[in-house]
Parts: structure tokens; sequence; C-alpha cells
């Protein structure tokens, strides 16, 4: 069969892959909202490319740095540090002065992935610094100043988080000027073929699709979406070496994802104690995939973490969660 052919395009937006009808929308927003510096909030699921999207907006009218916040990761009594930075002597261990991440993006962009899981604390501080444009390091006496631009995204529903008083009604209003949300993969399918495309060759060594193998994979709803999909290319041609991947190399989610449903009570006792079920969860994927990464780049976490396209610090944190080093 023949594959997409992916066009060469250096532009930022390059780096969204699909031109269905719903991302030539957010193309189309992306581009409007590079134009200014009000903030944007995008919403979209967990794996849909929201810090793909992100970066693309930064770096369609490039000023100064984009730094990453990862706000799961801001837990802890070291989550202010981090965030604000802190001064010589601030607490044991203080022996220098250290800039936080707000410093880090003066003059740039703050990408607040994960909003929705930011501490209450941390919400009431970072509204004041949205609207002063000031704050204080920890352990220091003066404020300090820094001026970005604003991108939050999440994938929570932050209207019912504010009614749940889980998130701020006014951090709500002063994030959410400039909206954009990024549809599930299940919802632009026009543009699988040609993500599967840009993965094997980013990721193979001159493997194809069969047009069977194809099929399935369009027809599969990628509950993990454009992350999902990059995980499952990257397991397939990791574990075979053939120049054609047929059905038989796909996961079984994809080849039988309704499979777990079709399994009644009584089939579902009665089966053997030690039998596998066809359906692998979502969790143990991202393991396997997380830990193959971490084997693959021979433990360097930096570049696992970008092979992965998650956050170093979640990379960091979902190792402890797995009980491996970080070190």
């Amino acid at each position: 069969m023949v594959q997409p052919q992916l066009a060469r395009d250096l532009s930022p937006l390059a780096t969204l892959v699909g031109n269905s009808p719903a991302m030539r929308q957010v193309h189309h927003q992306i581009k409007r909202m590079s134009k200014s510096r009000f903030p944007v909030l995008i919403l979209g699921d967990t794996g849909t490319g929201k810090e793909v999207v992100a970066r693309a907006i930064h770096n369609m009218e490039p000023h100064g740095p984009f730094v990453v916040i990862d706000c799961s990761s801001l837990v802890g009594p070291l989550m202010e540090s981090e965030l604000f930075g802190y001064a010589k002597g601030a607490f044991t261990g203080a022996h220098t002065s250290k800039l936080g991440l707000l410093d880090a993006a003066n003059g740039g962009t703050a990408f607040f992935d994960e909003i929705g899981e930011l501490p209450l604390e941390l919400q009431m501080k970072l509204l004041r610094v949205l609207q002063e444009k000031e704050f204080r390091a920890v352990g220091a006496l003066g404020q300090r100043t820094s001026s970005f631009r604003v991108i939050a995204a999440t994938n929570r529903d932050l209207v019912a988080e504010v009614e749940a008083e889980r998130f701020r009604r006014d951090l709500y209003y002063r994030l959410n000027v400039m909206r954009l949300r990024i549809p599930p993969l299940r919802e632009r399918r026009d543009d699988i073929p040609a993500l599967l495309t840009h993965f094997l060759n980013l990721y193979g060594t001159g493997q194809r699709f069969s047009d069977e193998a194809m099929e399935l994979l369009i027809q599969y709803d990628w509950p993990g979406n454009v992350r999902e999909l990059e995980h499952t290319v990257q397991q397939m041609v990791a574990m075979n070496s053939a120049a054609w991947l047929s059905p038989s190399e796909l996961p079984t989610t994809v080849v039988n994802p309704r499979r777990e449903q079709m399994i009644t009570p009584e089939s579902s006792t009665s089966k053997a104690p030690n039998q596998i079920h066809p359906v692998e969860p979502l969790a143990e994927l991202e393991k396997r995939a997380i830990l193959n990464a971490v084997r693959y780049t021979k433990g360097d976490r930096t570049i696992a973490a970008a092979l992965l396209g998650i956050g170093r610090t979640t990379l960091y944190r979902k190792l402890k969660e797995y009980g491996e080093s970080v070190e």
C-alpha cells in the first residue's frame, strides 16, 4: 500500500501532525493566539499533545524562553522553592540562593502543565504573581519581578473543579482569556495514518503497516490519544524487524478492543485463575513504555522523557511510583 507522505514544513505548526478539519481549526487558533500576549487555557484529554500546542503558540512569535512548569510535581515542602526560588540560608542545605521557574520564564512563556493539579495554597500565590507580576523567594525579604506570558493546560473540567472548591474561581477567570480545545484522536481519525507514518519514520527502520493493520489502527479509539499511538509504534518497531507490520504484530487492545466488554460474569468466573486478560490496563502500558524508554536510552532520563513526550519531573515521579531509582 502507499503510505501517506508528510510535507516538509519547518514552521512551528509542523510539530502538529494532521490535516483533518479539527486540526486545521487548531492551527487557525494557534496562529490567532500567537499574535497577542494574553493568557491561553488549553483543554484536552491526556496524551492529546497540549505541550506541543503550547510550544507552537510560543514559537509562532517567539519572545524569550519557554519554561515548562509541571504542576503535578509541585507537591511537598519544596514546591514553593521550585516555583519561586529561595534565598541562601532559607532552609537546611540552602548554601546558595537559587532562582525559581518563574525567574527562568522572565521575558518569555511560562507553560503551566496540568494546572488543575496545583494545590490550593499555590493557586492563591500564583494568582498574585499573575496580577502583580511580583513574588518573594522562599526565605527572602524583598520582592522579585518577572514578566511572562501564561499558557496553562489541563485535562480536568475546571468549571466542575471550581464548583467543588478545588480550584480558585478568580484564578480560573484570570487564565481563561483565550481557550483552545484539542480534540481527542477518536474525533479526528483522518489524522491517524499521517501520525503512524510520522512515528514510523521517527523510530522505525523502514517498516510499513499492511492495509489490514492500518484499518485496525484507524478504527481503534486510542483512549491514550497521540501519546498511546506513539508508544504503540515504539513497541512494535522494537519487537519486529519485518518490513511490513501485519495485524498479528498489533497489541491485543488494538486488534480486539471490545473483548473485555463481551466477557459475561459467568464466563469470567469460570476461566482459569492464571489466564491472562486480553485487555492490558492503560497504566500497565504506560509503565512498560516508561521503563522501556529508560532502558533504551541506557538510563538517560532527559532523553527518555523527551522520547516519551513528558516532562522530566513527571518521569522521575513515575519511576519513584514504580520503585525505580531516579539517580
